[in-house]
């Protein structure tokens, strides 16, 4: 297999991957309702949807985008409920 190939290959791979990566945010801000307040479980939520709808518009022209997009919502998500936890007081 050539580098060309290989390349080819992971560029037609990690968008896939990447959408299927998304479903651990997805559990990770669904169930954040134990720690946080039904309007920031709300946000996040729909923040997850528009993260989703902008990879798929995505995965063709930045698919490596879309392949770190699910680590990124992660990372935000802990620094959501980090945040509500310090300044606004949420506890499980």
């Amino acid at each position: 297999m050539s580098e060309g190939s290989f390349a080819r290959r992971a560029r037609t791979v990690a968008p896939w991957l990447g959408l299927v990566l998304m479903l651990g945010p997805l559990l990770l801000y669904a169930v954040s309702g134990l720690v946080a307040p039904g309007w920031a479980v709300i946000c996040l939520l729909v923040l997850w949807a528009a993260a989703f709808v902008c990879c798929l518009l995505l995965r063709r022209s930045l698919p490596y985008l879309v392949l770190a997009m699910p680590f990124i919502l992660v990372a935000l998500w802990f620094a959501v409920i980090s945040a509500g936890e310090h300044w606004l007081g949420w506890t499980a």
